[in-house]
């Protein structure tokens, strides 16, 4: 017997119909040494949870103040200048069951610890119940069959975008997904993976985060074992060609090959403090 289509599925059939976006992709390979090293000094210095994804996004804030084409929003046939270097983490609940979303407003400017604090702080209100950015919107959305859904997306997305309006009160904030967005696979044990980008996410790229695994390299004329990290990247043709996509990839391998770098000193919590 047939069942209603739900959940995801509902949403996904809503958001899209036949192939017809402008997207492409890529992927890079990186030495994690330097990341996993950083990695752990920051947790034993500071206490944070902080995770590979944490310091991607940050990368990803780092590529995006490098690459000024990328700031950019588009609406009615022109080019609109980002307030702020703002990236979206699509990130699981506590219990594992259900994806969720948390905006990190100038990831740019705020370094990677504190961009692990707000977010873990941001989902333990959402696992609260307490959404105060997309509670009422996906109460909403969940509500409604699948033709209106569609109509409901496209909508929320013109006026919260395009027409960059402030809907917080019923759920529908302005630039509700930042100018990137960054998500992991890895947690799930996958090294390697691509997403699509959904019309209304209305972003220049979205960054999927593999699994860190031990992989045999070259390292000139020798093999040895090195941690090894797969990034792969959806890009919105619209807002990004080959040329931006290699500028932002460079600077998002410079950062993650050397986070220390980047990022303040690491005597103590209290220390640390976003680069101006």
């Amino acid at each position: 017997m047939a069942q209603r289509v739900h959940g995801w599925r509902k949403l996904a059939g809503s958001a899209w119909g036949r192939p017809a976006d402008p997207q492409f992709y890529g992927d890079l390979e990186l030495d994690a040494g330097a990341l996993v090293s950083y990695l752990a000094e920051a947790r034993r210095v500071t206490g944070v949870h902080l995770t590979v994804t944490h310091l991607v996004g940050r990368a990803v804030a780092h590529g995006l103040a490098e690459v000024p084409e990328l700031r950019i929003r588009l609406a009615r046939g022109r080019e609109h200048a980002r307030e702020s270097v703002d990236v979206f983490f699509i990130v699981t609940t506590a219990s594992g069951q259900e994806l969720t979303g948390v905006k990190i407003q100038a990831a740019d400017r705020k370094p990677a610890v504190e961009i692990a604090r707000e977010v873990s702080q941001r989902c333990a209100a959402i696992d609260a119940g307490h959404d105060p950015e997309l509670g009422r919107g996906k109460a909403l959305l969940t509500t409604l069959p699948p033709g209106l859904l569609r109509v409901a997306l496209r909508l929320g997305a013109w006026l919260t975008s395009d027409l960059n309006l402030d809907l917080s009160r019923i759920g529908m904030p302005r630039q509700a997904f930042g100018g990137a967005m960054v998500t992991s696979v890895g947690m799930w044990g996958i090294s390697h993976a691509y997403s699509p980008l959904a019309h209304y996410y209305r972003v220049p790229v979205l960054v999927l985060v593999g699994e860190v695994r031990r992989t045999p390299v070259a390292d000139g004329d020798q093999v040895v074992v090195r941690p090894v990290l797969k990034l792969t990247a959806t890009f919105d043709h619209r807002y990004v060609d080959g040329f931006h996509a290699a500028q932002f990839a460079k600077a998002v391998q410079a950062y993650l090959g050397a986070p220390a770098q980047f990022e303040p000193a690491l005597p103590g919590s209290s220390a640390l403090s976003a680069r101006t």
